[in-house]
Parts: C-alpha cells; structure tokens; sequence
C-alpha cells in the first residue's frame, strides 16, 4: 500500500505543474525578488533562540490522519491571537489537499498585522515552491528530508538563502541525519512519522545529541504537554512546533496562552 507521504509528494508535482501554467516562472520569480524583506518577519532562528518558550505555534484546518480539525478557522485572525499570546513564531499550512490551507492564509495573516517571523508549512519540492513562499510573505520553508535527495535538497537550500528565506529542514530518523551536513538555519525533528502518520515524541529525545551541539533543534508533532516541552529544552531543543493541540481548542488562542501560563509555573 502506498504510504501518505508518497500520495502527497505525487499530487504536489501534479500542482505545481498546474502552477506553472497560471502564472509562470519568468512572472512569478520577479514579481517574489521584488517583495520587500522587511515583511517577513525576520529570523525565525533568533526569535526562537532569544525566547523563553521557543513556541511555533501553527495554523493548520485538517490532516491527512484526523481529517477536519477545525475547518472555518480563520488565517486573519487565529495567527494574530498567536502573536498576541507569546509565540515565538507562526507556523502556516499552506497545503491545499491534504490540509486545507493556501498561501493565501500567509497573507491574510500579514495583513491582519502580524509580524512574528512564518514557517512556509509545505511540501516542498521545487524550487518554484521557493519564490511561492517568499511572494507570500513567509520568513522561513520547511524542507523535508524524505521528500528530498541530499542534492536537491542541497540545491533548495541554497536557492532558499538566496531569496533571504530561513530553512527548517525536517528529520525523523537515523538514517536522514546526513542531511544535517547541509547546516540548515534550524534543524527540525519530526515525532510523526510521515508515512504513517504515526507520533511519537521520544524521536526527538533520541536523536537531539545526534545533531549539532550548538545548532537552533526544533521538535515537531505530538507535542501537548508543558513538562515535554520543558524537558525537551533541557535536552536542547530551542524551538517546539505545534498545531493541532491549539487548533483543536474551541479557542486557540486561549489555548496557547493557557498553556504558556503552565509552562512559566514549572
């Protein structure tokens, strides 16, 4: 049986061919390098360094695995309670498919006035994906290294840079750790696996002393609870990205500021 992550990886080429023919390259590529930097946000990498919760907090209407999680979510307004409430940073899932979202949730979110630095939550694969992102209003991809050979991935992290765009490249287990020879802005940790969409957190404890010592380690996925989070922390992870734990909260906001009030208290 053909796992998720082979089902996405195939429609996102099929999109971005679709893409590409409503607006192409040579429309798309300048209309991006002419976007203003200072809309981005900035670092995500020293935002997340400099705060005391490290939180990515993320914008995300479904899931391949638990379908619908709150599917009238609004990208001018739940981001803006996110930044309200102390997250270090947005993360926002611009997937259409397989979790509901569209680039157009990034700018909804910058017009609404947010100005933390945005993870461009996607499958990346192509370099287009790249400009897509900077022309959004995003600080920062999401590279995956199981959607990636080491080259192209080498090769979207460099393009990325160029374009002034930070990059969280995703692991989930021993055998993608080469790709951290890349020295991405941010090394991330994925607790799901992305075939299965199976979670389990102790992926990150496992592989954090596997990565760089003084790298900025994110984990991601499965992450609801306020003591994992601290000794994730203590295990050197400086970034922590979660979605679906706010998300479904009937107020995500008040979700987040909840939970950040019981992290202080530990």
């Amino acid at each position: 049986m053909q796992d998720i992550l082979e089902s996405i990886v195939e429609h996102k080429r099929r999109e971005i061919a679709h893409y590409r023919e409503i607006m192409p390259a040579s429309d798309l590529y300048p209309k991006a390098e002419a976007l203003d930097l200072s809309v981005m946000g900035g670092s995500m990498k020293e935002k997340l360094l400099g705060s005391s919760t490290g939180i990515i907090a993320e914008f995300k209407r479904r899931s391949p695995s638990k379908g619908w999680i709150k599917k009238e979510a609004d990208a001018s307004s739940v981001p803006l309670g996110y930044q309200r409430q102390g997250a270090a940073a947005l993360s926002i899932l611009t997937d259409r498919e397989f979790f509901g979202g569209d680039d157009q949730d990034i700018l909804a979110a910058r017009q609404s006035g947010l100005s933390l630095p945005v993870l461009y939550k996607n499958f990346v694969i192509d370099e287009y994906q790249l400009y897509m992102a900077r022309l959004c209003g995003a600080s920062a991809v999401l590279l995956i290294a199981a959607c990636l050979s080491l080259e192209e991935c080498r090769a979207l992290c460099r393009k990325a840079r160029q374009l002034g765009l930070e990059v969280l490249l995703e692991m989930h287990g021993e055998n993608e750790l080469a790709y951290a020879e890349l020295e991405p802005d941010m090394y991330g940790i994925n607790n799901r696996h992305l075939g299965t969409f199976t979670t389990d957190v102790n992926t990150s404890f496992r592989l954090a002393g596997k990565l760089p010592v003084s790298g900025c380690k994110v984990s991601e996925s499965g992450l609801s609870s306020p003591q994992t989070v601290k000794e994730l922390r203590q295990a050197g992870f400086r970034g922590f990205l979660m979605g679906e734990h706010f998300m479904k909260a009937p107020d995500p906001e008040l979700a987040l500021a909840g939970f950040i009030k019981e992290y202080g208290h530990l």
